[in-house]
């Protein structure tokens, strides 16, 4: 069985206006890509905002990146004008 990987892209976006969440609304909107098995926003303290996406494997991923539209994820952090930061991760346990 393939090992489900989890992305974190994460920056600091002064959040004006609820920007941040209007653009993930946006992504959520499209077309999901094929593995992806979920995706969230998460808000922290001081304008610190993660996106992190669970992936059913990292062939899906891989497959992704590949394909012709920039990553969503880094492309919504850019567009509000904040450098993001990626981190990958393989899932090694779960509950629930």
């Amino acid at each position: 069985m393939a090992e489900e990987v989890l992305t974190e892209v994460s920056a600091r976006v002064p959040d004006t206006a609820g920007r941040v969440s209007a653009e993930f609304a946006r992504l959520l909107d499209q077309p999901l890509p094929d593995g992806l098995l979920r995706t969230e926003l998460l808000r922290g303290p001081d304008d610190e905002w993660r996106i992190q996406s669970l992936w059913r494997d990292q062939a899906a991923l891989d497959a992704m990146r590949a394909g012709p539209e920039p990553p969503a994820a880094p492309s919504l952090f850019r567009r509000l004008g904040a450098e993001p930061v990626l981190r990958v991760l393989r899932v090694e346990g779960r509950a629930g």
